[in-house]
């Protein structure tokens, strides 16, 4: 739960030099030097932070200043202490956790509402006290009430955890923030307050410059505009007056944020914003209707907005090498027409599971992420041709047997990876050409069918998937035998015990009375 020296260079820094603030020394009676705090062992991994603090310090000389060092205390103290709370409650939610403890939370109380109107609108009986119904209503709605925030408690305490994890992500940046003021106020001098100048006088130019392009391109209606590689740092507003654009190619600049003016392209197929600084993506990219292509790779995204889901049109979508950690949930219920989705290089741990909704897709790249597997559902993508699951590393063990399914796939890449054996079911991919089973730890199938080439292994495992159908046809005629063989013998008893209870009935009713038919025939 430390702060990431890449992302946050001089909080981490700050906290790793004062004791009070980072981690424990290990023995308590050892006397810590702030100028020169103790190192941690090579075999350590987080020995590398180490080393981020050198080369912060050779960047960055006057962090070394303890009193500058002690200035930057107060803007850390707050960190310190949300950090030490995160680190007891442990990791934070999946994004599709979070997203399905709030449906549960709405589901819960529009249940609630109607329990309320139906207490409401109950009718009192003509033998009771209008005072004592009262009271008996107010009983049964505290009683619904209750059970209510009894069921809520769990879908809260999710909701709580994730708000808390990202205030204090909240708290990093802020802190972050503030330390580089505090650092460059102590380092400027009067000779340095005018060297900014410049830049922004180089800004205001490309930025008119950029305008001027705008306004051309609004005046003569054009449907395609590149300004790409202009090391533009933003965009102005004027964008979202081109109502004519069909393609937008802003990639390979310096630009952090997209406005919310790009709604106004109503008629945008294809955008291209990769290659930039890209934190986060406005909303409003949801109004774009029509955009078939979107390309947003090599940015520092953290997470797409929900309302991407919106552009039902996309039918690629390249959001790789960035930060992500989660993709929307409902991103597969919304892009059903998506052919080919690029997330790799990222850091994703699980794939939603309307994933498995996108009917249409044909390529699905997720390789460098952090895979702990794929939905089960996942052979419902039966139009699937390409898929790419290598270097997970560690994260991805196995593969669900419904892979088995995407009877269509044509090249499969899973190396580098932890599998140890594929699913029994996967012989029956019977358009598998290319497979790359390369640095598994396989024992299903042997390395030795492996190396003889893709269909050797598809032989391999359609063999042993015909032995496991056979197996279970043979436990199952044993189980109908022996239900057949238990139900002639219930029958024979159930006979038995009729048979043997009228005869004794015969044999002890009066001599008078009059012989049964049937007994007699059985005798």
């Amino acid at each position: 739960m430390d702060p990431n020296p890449k992302s946050h260079p001089i909080l981490s820094y700050v906290m790793a030099r004062l004791p009070s603030l980072g981690p424990k020394p290990a023995t308590s009676d050892s006397e810590i030097d702030i100028e020169q705090p103790p190192l941690k062992p090579p075999s350590d991994p987080s020995s590398s932070s180490s080393q981020t603090r050198a080369q912060i310090e050779d960047d960055m000389p006057h962090l070394a200043d303890q009193r500058l060092l002690a200035s930057m205390t107060w803007a850390v103290s707050d960190v310190a202490q949300t950090r030490s709370v995160l680190q007891t409650l442990g990791p934070r939610p999946d994004h599709e956790t979070v997203d399905k403890a709030r449906a549960k939370l709405s589901d819960i109380e529009a249940t609630l509402g109607k329990q309320l109107e139906e207490i409401v609108r109950s009718p009192r009986p003509p033998d009771v006290d209008r005072l004592q119904w009262r009271a008996h209503l107010a009983e049964r709605e505290n009683e619904c009430r209750r059970s209510a925030e009894k069921e809520k408690q769990d879908y809260k305490a999710v909701l709580q955890l994730d708000e808390m994890h990202e205030a204090y992500e909240r708290l990093l940046k802020e802190a972050e923030e503030r330390l580089v003021k505090i650092y460059d106020s102590a380092e400027a001098s009067p000779e340095d307050a005018g060297t900014d100048e410049a830049p922004m006088v180089a800004r205001e130019e490309i930025n008119e410059d950029v305008v001027g392009i705008l306004q051309e391109a609004t005046g003569q209606g054009l449907e395609r505009i590149d300004l790409s590689g202009r090391r533009l740092r933003f965009l102005p507003e004027a964008f979202g007056r081109i109502r004519s654009l069909l393609v937008l190619d802003i990639s390979s600049n310096q630009l952090e944020v997209i406005p919310d003016s790009i709604a106004g392209l109503e008629n945008l197929e294809e955008f291209n914003a990769s290659s930039n600084l890209l934190e986060s993506f406005p909303d409003s990219i949801g109004l774009l209707q029509k955009l078939k292509i979107l390309n947003v790779s090599g940015n520092k995204l953290a997470a797409l907005p929900d309302s991407i889901c919106h552009c039902r049109s996309l039918v690629e979508l390249d959001v790789s090498f960035n930060s992500l950690t989660y993709l929307p949930t409902n991103i597969g219920y919304e892009l059903v027409n998506l052919q080919k989705l690029s997330m790799q290089l990222n850091k994703i741990r699980y794939l939603p599971t309307s994933v498995c909704e996108m009917k249409s897709l044909r390529c699905l790249d997720a390789h460098f992420n952090e895979l702990h597997g794929l939905p089960h559902a996942i052979g419902r993508l039966t139009n699937i041709e390409i898929l790419n699951l290598s270097s997970n590393f560690s994260d991805l063990k196995e593969l669900p047997d419904t892979i088995g399914d995407l009877t269509n796939l044509r090249e499969l890449d899973l190396s580098n990876n932890q599998i140890h054996a594929l699913p029994d079911t996967f012989g029956r991919l019977d358009n598998l050409t290319k497979l790359n089973m390369d640095q598994n730890p396989l024992v299903i199938p042997p390395v030795e069918v492996v190396n003889e080439g893709v269909e050797a292994v598809k032989l391999f495992m359609a063999k042993r998937w015909l032995e496991v159908l056979a197996e279970e046809e043979r436990m199952s005629m044993l189980e109908m035998q022996e239900q057949g063989q238990t139900g002639w013998l219930t029958r024979s008893t159930s006979w038995l015990k009729s048979y043997v209870s009228n005869v004794s009935e015969y044999l002890t009713s009066p001599r008078g009375s009059p012989r049964d038919p049937y007994l007699d025939q059985q005798l």
